[in-house]
Order: structure tokens, then sequence, then C-alpha cells
């Protein structure tokens, strides 16, 4: 690798021979990447960028400007490691007891600090309004690390304590309904549950006075669909908390309404 004219810049070449330059910056006593460009203006101009956030403590987050050189992530890894001195290769900004993943200028995401270690490796993407990350060549969801299954629907399903869709502390995240086809609602003062399974339209299996009680009744009402010839792919609740034993027991004595047994392939 050879060293350009401008300071910080290096060429080099890709495995096709395409000329490429790379951008690094010490500080602190660390040698930070900057990342690999296709022309040392280019390169050089984000070393500036880079010189100036590092020594500059009046740059804060919200002094990025789109004209800027330097990448969005990198210019988030860089006042974080200024300001807290710890460098952290996704864009993360430490707080006293949380900290931020900025996705965007406009998007930040809170977590609790014990989740540090985990997005400090895998880094979080955005495709519409579904965010993952990439782990053992899997995209996982975001929001199924925090118990909330793929089919779930905020507000019913779950919510968030105080409305931030982009707040995932854990003291925010509320569950509602844990399970496949499972409603909660109220009834007479009392929290109830209702399974409902769909086949062409929405059937109510029943109402039940536990959650587990109405995920059974899901699986119960999906096997005997299955049986009677309706050729669908019923994913099962998988209840934890219960023994073989007690799941069997519960699944022999729910009742389940007349109507599923009368669902019939067209």
């Amino acid at each position: 690798m050879k060293t350009s004219k401008s300071i910080g810049v290096y060429y080099t070449t890709l495995k096709d021979g395409t000329p490429s330059y790379r951008a690094s910056i010490t500080y602190g006593g660390k040698h930070i990447s900057l990342g690999s460009f296709d022309n040392a203006k280019e390169a050089a101009a984000v070393f500036r960028e880079a010189s100036k956030i590092l020594n500059s403590p009046s740059i804060k987050l919200s002094s990025y400007k789109e004209k800027m050189h330097i990448p969005y992530e990198k210019f988030v890894c860089l006042i974080n490691y200024r300001d807290k001195g710890m460098y952290i290769p996704t864009p993360i900004y430490l707080e006293k007891t949380f900290f931020t993943y900025h996705l965007a200028p406009d998007l930040a995401l809170k977590f609790d600090i014990e989740d540090l270690f985990y997005y400090s490796s895998h880094k979080i993407m955005k495709r519409g309004s579904h965010l993952f990350v990439a782990d053992y060549g899997s995209q996982l969801s975001v929001l199924q690390r925090y118990g909330i299954q793929s089919y779930a629907v905020e507000g019913r399903d779950y919510q968030f304590a105080n409305d931030d869709p982009t707040d995932f502390r854990y003291e925010n995240i509320i569950i509602l309904n844990r399970y496949r086809g499972v409603r909660q609602f109220a009834e007479k003062g009392f929290i109830r549950y209702k399974a409902v399974i769909h086949v062409r339209s929405n059937y109510v299996i029943g109402k039940y006075n536990s959650e587990a009680e109405a995920a059974i009744a899901y699986n119960k009402a999906a096997d005997i669909l299955t049986k009677n010839g309706i050729k669908k792919n019923f994913q099962p609740n998988f209840v934890e908390d219960l023994t073989p034993s007690q799941y069997a027991d519960i699944y022999m004595k729910l009742k389940i309404s007349p109507k599923i047994e009368r669902v019939k392939p067209k």
C-alpha cells in the first residue's frame, strides 16, 4: 500500500485492479479506518472532516450536514469516541443509562445499556418499516429480540409505554399478546383472551381466562382444520411455561367453537 500526497490517505488497488484510496486517522492512540473511496480528493476530504470532528467539541450529532463527505455512521462513531473515550464500530452514542443507535440524522433508536455488546457487533438495517440485523447469514427482526413476533400488530399485540416506537428499552415495551391468534380484551373488569384463526376469513375459536389456554385453543383449532382437509401451514404456538402433561390436559379439556368443525375445503 502506498501513501498518497494527502495526509491520512493511502493508495491501494482492489482485487480486480481498480484503484482505491483508503482514509484513516489516529486519535488517542487508536488507529481508525475511515473507509475506502474512488479518488484521493474524496478520501482527503473525509480525513479533514474526521480530524475536525475529533478536535472540535462544538460539533455535535445534530451538526451533520448532507454536503459532508464523511459517511454518517462514521460521523457518529467519531463523536462518541471523542466524547466517551470508547470506539464502537457501529453508529452508537453512549448515554449514562442507555445508548442511541443512529440509522440516519433523523432516526435514532434507544436501547438499554445491557444491549450494547450485541449492537456494537451487529449492524441494524432498515427496509421500509422493518428493522433487522444480519446474524449468521440470517435476517433477524429487531422486534423479535424483544419478544414481539413477526405477525404482531402494534396496539393490539404490543405497545410502547411512552408511545415512542423508536424506544426499545425493556421498560418501554409492553407485550399484550405473546401468541399467534390470541387477542387480549377486557370483560366485566377482568382481562380475558380470545383465540381467533383465519381460514378465508376470521373464525373465533373461543374466549378463555388465560393466555396459555387461548394459545392452546388456537393449536387445537389448527389441528381440527388440518384433519378436515384445510391445506394451510398453520404455525403452532409454543407454550414454554407448561410441562407436556399439563399442556395435554388443557388441550383435551378446552372447548372449541363448533363452527371450527364445520369449516371444510372449498
